[in-house]
């Protein structure tokens, strides 16, 4: 089994990809590596990848059409699952034209050299910010999602409505999976769990949004990737009747939507206070007003997912705040003394 990984130096690519070579299946992965966030935590992620003599990578950007054709000419890929995205609600404010390329653009060229090619299956990531202003909780695939409040939000529609059209019209099967706050180790910087650990760590406030009462399904990286793999493996079938807990019929076309999330969302003080406990230290927080493109709750229904695939996320979020914290902390002590040893090499010569 061969299988590509888009965004596979991204946090949620970088672990499926380990997920996948552990079991033997073959990764090709892609990423253009952009400076979105410190491109160092992307190279480390390769490096843990590339000893393994069933990894491959290719430096490649999902908008350059030409090169990403080429690639499916000359290898099969059994599946694809498309991580590569410009993720960020609040960044789209200031670079939409990052999401219209990476989001809409290299999105299309992956349909179609999916196509083309015949691939099994390809699973995308779609995110819990398609929901919007939707006031109903919990959130479900079932649910209308046409009042996006950021462009981001829009872009990951626009990639559901666009797979539609390609497993309608050519037969692909296609999945997309609905992420809710997803954390962990090698997770994103820009992330707000990543950000408070770092703030809190050197003694520094950490910024409270919406004065912490947003509520989110925060999931745990390894439920993520258990959800990806069984999805992968179980491309959607022709069906005309409605399936596990969608009240709406599908149409005549090999394509599903689910959620993976917690099914248990947790206030935003309450997240903070479990860091606190997790590193042992009291956080300083400046409370602020709600961000615009944010929205006050997330929470996920996974019925569809446990009717399909037998799973749910199930990992407590102190466990997983805990093994995050573990890793931050081992993680940038050895960045520490890389750069002391560098330094003292310098003085040296």
């Amino acid at each position: 089994m061969h299988v590509l990984v888009t965004g596979v130096a991204g946090f949620i690519g970088y672990h499926l990809a380990q997920r996948l070579l552990q079991e033997g299946i073959g990764v090709y992965g892609i990423d253009n590596l952009n400076n979105y966030y410190d491109v160092k935590l992307k190279h480390d992620r390769l490096a843990q990848l590339q000893p393994h003599p069933g990894f491959a990578f290719q430096k490649l950007d999902l908008a350059e059409r030409d090169r990403l054709l080429e690639l499916f000419q000359y290898n099969k890929f059994d599946y694809v699952v498309n991580l590569a995205a410009q993720a960020g609600v609040r960044y789209s404010l200031q670079n939409p034209f990052a999401y219209s390329d990476s989001n809409l653009s290299g999105f299309v060229n992956l349909l179609e050299g999916c196509r083309h090619s015949q691939v099994k299956h390809l699973v995308f990531a779609s995110s819990s910010s398609v929901y919007g202003a939707n006031t109903k909780i919990p959130f479900s695939v079932s649910d209308r999602v046409d009042r996006p409040v950021s462009l981001y939000a829009a872009t990951k529609k626009a990639n559901e409505l666009i797979a539609h059209v390609y497993s309608h019209l050519y037969n692909l099967p296609t999945t997309g999976l609905r992420f809710f706050t997803v954390y962990g180790p090698w997770g994103r910087p820009d992330m707000a769990y990543f950000k408070f650990v770092q703030a809190i760590e050197a003694g520094k406030p950490i910024e409270v949004y919406n004065y912490g009462k947003m509520k989110r399904d925060f999931t745990y990286i390894d439920d993520v990737v258990e959800g990806v793999m069984r999805v992968m493996l179980r491309p959607p079938q022709m069906c005309s009747q409605p399936n596990g807990n969608s009240a709406i019929p599908e149409n005549q076309a090999p394509y599903k939507i689910y959620n993976i999330g917690n099914n248990s969302p947790v206030e935003l003080n309450e997240f903070i206070q479990t860091i606190e406990t997790a590193l042992g230290k009291t956080a300083r927080t400046q409370m602020l007003p709600m961000q615009p493109g944010d929205v006050p709750c997330t929470y996920a229904d996974v019925d569809d997912l446990i009717h399909d695939v037998g799973f749910k996320p199930t990992t407590p979020l102190s466990e997983g705040i805990q093994r995050f914290v573990d890793w931050y902390k081992l993680y940038y002590k050895e960045q520490e003394a890389g750069s002391r040893e560098q330094g003292a090499g310098s003085r040296e010569q």
